[in-house]
C-alpha cells in the first residue's frame, strides 16, 4: 500500500464543506482530508496563506469553482507543497468587466438582507437545467449559503473580483493535475477546461455528462471516482 496522501479540499463560492459530502469518506481511504476555511479573508493572498498555515507540508489540492481560483494562488505560494492538483468547474481566467459589475450588485443584494435571494438565483445558474426543480439540491445550495453568511459571502466575492489571470502560470504546474467539468456548465464552459487542460504538461481532462457547476453534487459517483482515480495513480 502506498503511503497515505492527504488531501486538501477548497468549495466554492457561498459553498461549504457539504460541497465535498459524498467524495470525503472515499477520499478519506487514500489519506487525511481537510476542507478548507475560504470565507474569512477578502484577498486571494490572505485566503491562500490562511489555507497553507494549516494544511499539512505536502497534500493533493482539489478546488472547485473559486476553489480553483485559490488553487493557482496557493501553487504562487506554495507550489512545492502540492502533489497533485484537481481543477474542477474553474477557469484560470479573471473577470470580465460585466461579470464584476455582476458580483458586485450581488455584494450590495446581500447586503440589504438578500443572501437567501442570491443563493436562489444562482442555484438556477449553477446546476444542470434538468436539475433546477430539485428540491434536495436546491435546500443544500440555500444550506451552504447559510453556513457561509453574508460577511462570508462579501469577502469571498471581494477577493474573486482582485484575483489575477492564471493563464501565465499554467505552464508552470508540473504536478499531476485533473481538469475536470460538467459538459453543461454555464458558469466555466467546457472550453475554460479545455483551455487549462491544455496549458498544464499531461493534465487529464474529464468532462462530466448530464451535469452542471456543481458537479461534486449533481453527479457524485462520476466526480468521486474521477478523483480517486487521480489520487491513486
Amino acid at each position: 500500500m502506498s503511503e497515505p496522501l492527504p488531501v486538501v479540499l477548497i468549495p466554492g463560492l457561498m459553498c461549504s464543506a457539504r460541497l465535498y459530502a459524498a467524495q470525503i469518506p472515499h477520499l478519506w481511504t487514500c489519506g487525511p482530508v481537510m476542507v478548507a476555511d475560504h470565507t474569512r479573508d477578502d484577498t486571494m493572498t490572505a485566503i491562500a496563506r490562511r489555507i497553507l498555515a494549516a494544511a499539512p507540508s505536502r497534500f493533493a489540492l482539489v478546488g472547485l469553482s473559486m476553489g480553483g481560483y485559490i488553487s493557482f494562488e496557493i501553487l504562487r505560494h506554495a507550489s512545492a507543497r502540492v502533489t497533485k492538483l484537481a481543477l474542477l468547474d474553474t477557469t484560470a481566467r479573471s473577470d470580465t468587466p460585466e461579470a464584476v459589475a455582476v458580483r458586485r450588485a450581488q455584494i450590495a443584494q446581500v447586503a440589504a438582507g438578500g443572501l437567501a435571494e442570491v443563493a436562489d438565483a444562482q442555484f438556477m445558474r449553477l446546476v444542470h437545467p434538468l436539475r433546477r426543480e430539485d428540491a434536495s439540491l436546491r435546500d443544500i445550495n440555500r444550506l451552504m449559503s447559510q453556513e457561509v453568511g453574508a460577511e462570508g459571502f462579501t469577502r469571498q466575492q471581494t477577493a474573486i473580483v482582485g484575483r489575477v489571470d492564471s493563464r501565465p502560470m499554467l505552464g508552470d504546474i508540473r504536478c499531476p493535475t485533473l481538469v475536470l467539468v460538467g459538459e453543461a456548465d454555464t458558469l466555466t464552459p467546457p472550453e475554460r477546461a479545455v483551455e487549462m487542460a491544455s496549458g498544464i504538461a499531461g493534465a487529464r481532462l474529464v468532462t462530466v455528462p448530464d451535469c452542471g457547476h456543481l458537479s461534486t453534487l449533481e453527479r457524485p459517483e462520476a466526480v468521486t471516482q474521477a478523483l480517486l482515480e487521480w489520487l491513486q495513480t
